[in-house]
């Protein structure tokens, strides 16, 4: 596999390697300012960036601290990140220029150009440049909140946080502008800061480091102490370092559930393919390295982890989340299925059923489900140990759907049985850690040299003659001089961006509805991409959207162990489980927090057959109640309503291109309501037959339709997007064919979420890597292809 190593910054949120922590260093020695600094030392480059924060408690320095940066002479302008990622933190760069530090705060509203960010004032303290490197110490006043892009964001010292540094060796347009236009780094990565150990009660002296000095050889040359406050910018344009772009014969867009397979089986026939993915590093095994804290030393990350799970979705630094979209989704290697819950059901014959939406010959493909487990075959026993951990909520749920006359099963044993049936949730993890298709189609894809893998590099665009794709356009603009990559004579693409990223690049491809790309035509940064007007596609992107309905009912029993609602599992989880999973990756750590799933068909006034979905763990999202309550004994069923549902809703972009739903697609048609609504009644019809069991959101003060009713549809998400690409055999309600290839193109695949017709049975993991083993020998089989 070849990799590049251009990468931006900017897209460090969406998914970055946090490559070590930060330690103390005292800046001693000659030249040295005498600060002691919380200090990551960079390995790569030979770079120190170092931050010092008022001590807790101070009153008298709020919203500001020291920083300093070490950098090579080699580099032309450095930067750091005070968040997990360029987009919506604050920014500061630097670079030398005639004996002095040039310096700026700059902002990012999405994956271009940082711009000035006005406000922070940025006040020299020392300088010292010599033959090997620059060392710039800086005081920087309000620079620990910010509001940007929409939202605020800061810096909190008391808590452990992830910084970024950028560099570069090509320097920037205008050297003695601080807010000159340069072009992307040529590395970026995010680290591990220990922000609490920064803080230091000599502060107040250190503001004293006094006046800035060059060296040069033995000369030492010193001026006062200058502070740069924002002012405007002039622009000018130069000459750019560019790298020849080379063609390839398919380039797949998006490392997630779908891309990962489609770049394997792909570079498995031979094929030369780029692998593009927004964002970077999740397992240890794809390069990541954010070890939790109780397992320093060992080759676990937060994604390795399952019992970190819900850890996901309290984490201060969340920069796995795409940050451009209104919904929950992973940007990273694996997308979802490095941050989901990991359910992982094989598919039953209905979700590719004719009735749900698919074309012919899409039903029963054995070939892919064989394929896919022979990958990755399931286990509903992740420990390694044999034993299921944490069961009371299985013991109590089961006796209520027992009473019901619900059979217990294997369910991934009997796929196609979906009715009157409860088992233990299944997954498809190895030895303890988790595995999708990080740790196995990836892998694979790796190891041949025919897979060229680019990371962090954001896709904005394809270039084409009407229907016939010749590029896809990127951010990397050091690429050929304008970021894009070209295919070979017979080049493909396939987007697998998911549900959301895929409408959005068809949408600045001028293909999708009249008023999406008018949205990019007026948008000044990106509407000189699209094609003329004339070549425009008409294709219903972003409509047709289905998601799960999902209710969340809380109960207590007082044999349950909520497990402290899973609060401290990222920093101090309970010592014996952290001890035993650190040990042999058995125990609770080993699996995620479902503990029971069923199943149930029910009938609605239509005439039509809906499958709901029950989901049952320890803890609770919210607790919604006028009684008191144990929350030690908290437990929560997710109740989704699923196949067979037929309310539709819309996706789309706003004038800033930041995707969002444009129509809630839950409970469009009122039958969908109804049947949950009594799928909800009919498992509370045995509660009674549990002694101790009481539910306590809804409590007894809210009927079952008027808690669903009331239910805020944000909560009722559950980031199980699919056809807003939908696949079908008509250009006026589908977007591509049975093929996958995009109606009015030549060239243009589509393999993600967004091309599934209908909701499938259950939670979508396995079934969306059947698809990709499905589409792939279509796509090669598909004449005029590379």
């Amino acid at each position: 596999m070849v990799t590049l190593k251009k990468v931006l910054l900017s897209l460090a949120p969406l998914a970055a390697s946090v490559t070590a922590q930060s330690s103390q260093n005292c800046d001693t020695g000659a030249g040295g300012t005498g600060i002691c600094f919380q200090t990551y030392y960079d390995t790569l480059y030979g770079a120190w960036y170092s931050w010092v924060f008022p001590a807790a408690g101070d009153t008298t320095y709020t919203n500001e601290f020291i920083g300093q940066m070490t950098v090579p002479v080699a580099a032309k302008w450095g930067g750091v990140t005070l968040g997990s990622g360029m987009n919506s933190n604050l920014l500061i760069t630097a670079w030398p220029w005639n004996g002095a530090i040039v310096k700026s705060a700059r902002q990012a509203y999405n994956y271009v150009q940082p711009t000035q960010y006005v406000g922070p004032t940025i006040t020299t303290l020392a300088t010292t440049i010599n033959s090997t490197h620059w060392k710039w110490t800086y005081r920087c006043q309000n620079c620990t909140s910010w509001y940007i892009n929409g939202a605020t964001g800061g810096v909190d010292p008391s808590t452990y946080s992830v910084f970024g540094w950028a560099y570069s060796t090509t320097a920037v347009d205008t050297p003695s502008d601080p807010f000159s236009d340069m072009i992307q780094h040529d590395d970026a990565r995010l680290f591990g800061f220990d922000a609490p150990s920064s803080r230091s009660s000599s502060y107040s002296s250190y503001l004293n480091t006094g006046k800035t000095s060059t060296t040069s050889g033995s000369t030492t040359k010193t001026s006062s102490v200058s502070t740069t406050k924002t002012s405007s910018t002039t622009t000018t344009t130069s000459a750019i370092v560019t790298v020849s772009p080379t063609p390839y014969d398919y380039v797949v867009v998006g490392a997630g559930n779908c891309g990962l397979v489609v770049a394997d089986r792909l570079t498995e026939a031979g094929k030369n393919v780029l692998l593009i993915e927004r964002g970077g590093p999740s397992t240890w095994n794809t390069g990541g390295r954010e070890v939790p804290p109780w397992l320093t030393g060992k080759q676990f990350t937060r994604f390795d982890v399952p019992g970190l799970f819900e850890a996901m979705f309290s984490s201060a630094n969340p920069y796995w989340w795409c940050n451009d979209i209104s919904v929950f989704a992973g940007c990273l290697i694996g997308g979802g299925a490095a941050i989901n819950g990991a359910l992982y059901w094989y598919p039953p014959d209905a979700d590719f059923a004719t009735d749900n939406g698919w074309p012919s010959g899409w039903q029963t493909p054995n070939d892919a489900y064989a394929k896919l487990k022979a990958r990755l075959p399931s286990t509903q026993t992740p420990s390694p140990d044999g034993k299921l951990y944490l069961t009371q909520v299985y013991d109590v749920v089961s006796k209520m759907l027992s009473a019901r006359n619900f059979q217990s099963t294997v369910i991934n044993d009997n796929p196609n049985a979906k009715n009157y049936v409860y088992g233990h949730p299944a997954f498809d993890f190895v030895g303890g850690t988790r595995t999708g298709p990080m740790a196995t189609y990836f892998q694979t894809a790796k190891a041949r040299s025919n897979l060229h893998f680019w990371q962090y590099t954001y896709v904005t665009g394809l270039v084409r003659t009407n229907g016939t794709i010749t590029g896809v356009r990127t951010n990397y603009t050091a690429y050929g001089g304008n970021g894009i990559v070209p295919l070979t004579t017979k080049g493909r693409v396939v987007l697998s961006a998911g549900a959301f990223g895929t409408a959005r690049i068809l949408y600045q491809s001028g293909i999708g509805p009249s008023d999406m790309i008018a949205l990019v035509a007026g948008n000044s940064q990106y509407s000189a991409n699209l094609p003329p007007s004339s070549a425009y596609i008409n294709l219903p992107v972003g409509n047709n959207v289905s998601d799960n309905p999902s209710i969340n009912l809380v109960f207590t029993h007082p044999s349950v162990d909520s497990y402290d609602n899973w609060a401290p599992i990222w920093s101090s989880p309970r010592a014996a489980d952290a001890a035993q999973y650190a040990a042999s990756q058995t125990g609770i750590f080993a699996g995620t927090s479902p503990r029971l799933n069923y199943w149930e068909a029910l009938g609605g006034s239509d005439g039509k057959t809906r499958y709901l979905q029950g989901t049952a763990r320890p803890g609770a999202a919210s607790v919604d109640t006028v009684y008191p309550y144990n929350a030690s004994q908290i437990f929560t069923i997710t109740v989704y309503l699923s196949h067979g549902i037929t309310s539709r809703g819309r996706i789309g972009i706003d004038s800033t291109l930041y995707g969002k739903v444009i129509t809630n697609p839950w409970f469009q048609d009122p039958v969908d309501k109804a049947v949950l609504i009594t799928g909800i009644n009919n498992l509370l019809s045995t509660m009674s037959s549990v002694s101790g069991l009481t539910m306590i959101t809804p409590d007894n003060t809210t009927t079952i339709t008027d808690y669903v009713n009331n239910y805020t549809p944000a909560n009722m998400n559950s980031n199980h997007w699919t056809g807003s690409t939908k696949i079908g055999t008509s250009s006026s309600s589908s977007v591509v064919d049975a093929n996958t290839k995009v109606w009015g193109t030549t060239n243009l695949f589509i393999v993600d979420a967004g091309i599934v017709p209908g909701q499938p049975m259950s939670n979508p993991h396995g079934m969306l890597m059947a698809v990709a083993e499905v589409a792939v020998p279509k796509i090669l089989a598909l004449a005029g292809g590379a």
